[in-house]
């Protein structure tokens, strides 16, 4: 299979693949972590001159707050899906409805005013069905809205699927417990179910094996 290294901030995770011409890094954690990151990347052989591509699966914070950074260090170029070009253009998170108690809480607390997200400029726009041999990674690009419009999951060739925070399994794997359009996200999960994948790599929580996406519902 090709070869994964998952980066576990804690509260949330990115994944770095190596492929044929260096490495691509999937999402970024938020700021505070960077020294941590960048000693994962070191570990796993990744200098400044081999990072090719950062792939930022939605503009959440939690998944963007480093990309300045890589592309400043490691001449990085940054990619997402344009329909979530405005919240890292702007820097302003986007209002989702949550499920769960814990959830509603760090919702309404994120609505508080304070620190706004980094804004930044991103290199290239990815697109449902793409795919990301020119990087050196055998891997297609699937449109996946509904926690975010323009969040993507990244599915290789070999069945891992990188899905950002359309599902979490901190106890049992689910969908996303913040959801802006509820029909999309149940479209996503349909679209996921027939892609088959053999491994599903979450934003938040364990990796999870694709036959539990039967048991996953609305």
């Amino acid at each position: 299979m090709i070869e994964t290294t998952t980066i576990n901030f804690g509260m949330v995770n990115a994944f770095l693949i190596k492929g044929e011409n260096g490495f691509i890094l999937i999402d970024t954690g938020i700021p505070p972590l960077i020294s941590k990151l960048e000693k994962e990347l070191r570990k796993a052989g990744c200098t400044k001159d081999d990072l090719k591509l950062v792939i930022i699966t939605h503009g959440d914070m939690d998944h963007v707050g480093n990309a300045i950074t890589l592309r400043e260090k490691y001449n990085a170029k940054i990619a997402i899906h344009e329909a979530d070009y405005p919240m890292v253009r702007d820097g302003k998170p986007l209002k989702r409805a949550a499920t769960g108690f814990i959830w509603k809480l760090m919702s309404r607390a994120g609505e508080k005013p304070g620190d706004p997200n980094p804004a930044f400029e991103v290199d290239l726009f990815l697109t449902d069905g793409q795919r990301l041999d020119e990087f050196g990674l055998a891997a297609r690009i699937i449109h996946t809205p509904g926690h975010t419009p323009g969040s993507i999951s990244i599915l290789t060739d070999d069945g891992q699927l990188f899905c950002g925070d359309i599902f979490a399994n901190r106890r049992s794997p689910s969908l996303a417990p913040l959801i802006e359009n509820s029909e999309q996200i149940l479209a996503s999960l349909q679209k996921i179910k027939q892609a088959q994948p053999k491994i599903i790599f979450p934003g938040h929580g364990k990796p999870f094996f694709g036959v539990a996406l039967e048991d996953i519902k609305a």
